[in-house]
């Protein structure tokens, strides 16, 4: 699946995968902690949205209803590969040398890093 979304798509995206069906009104209320967003853009954008196929709109009411229409998992997995072919010239060890390199890990993190690594090693034997 091509999954393109600009960077307020993935705005909108993130607040339907986070609290499920929602009117624009709803959406927007969400926006508007982060900054301040007009409600027909918001209602434009989720249109737009809507003719993309990145979300379904239920016209039963009065009340549009919007819905995710694409999985949140399999939306991170396209958005990650991009990136990582993009930016990091398709070297997923680049990505987390950079990560790691720009961010203190705490114990925690570590240990899951080691966790997966681990279960990596045992899945490639």
């Amino acid at each position: 699946m091509k999954f393109k979304p600009s960077d307020s798509e993935l705005e909108i995206l993130q607040i339907l995968w986070k609290q499920g069906a929602s009117s624009v009104r709803s959406v927007n209320e969400e926006l508007n902690k982060n900054r301040e967003v007009g409600y027909t853009t918001t209602l434009k954008i989720m249109q737009i949205m809507a003719e993309k196929n990145l979300v379904t709109r239920n016209t039963d009411s009065r009340t549009h209803i919007y819905t995710a229409a694409v999985n949140e998992a399999e939306a991170r997995q396209n958005l990650l590969e991009k990136f990582v072919d993009t930016t990091f010239r398709g070297s997923a060890m680049s990505l987390v040398m950079q990560a790691l390199g720009n961010h203190k890990a705490s114990a925690e993190e570590l240990a899951e890093i080691k966790d997966l690594i681990r279960k990596m090693e045992n899945d490639a034997d």
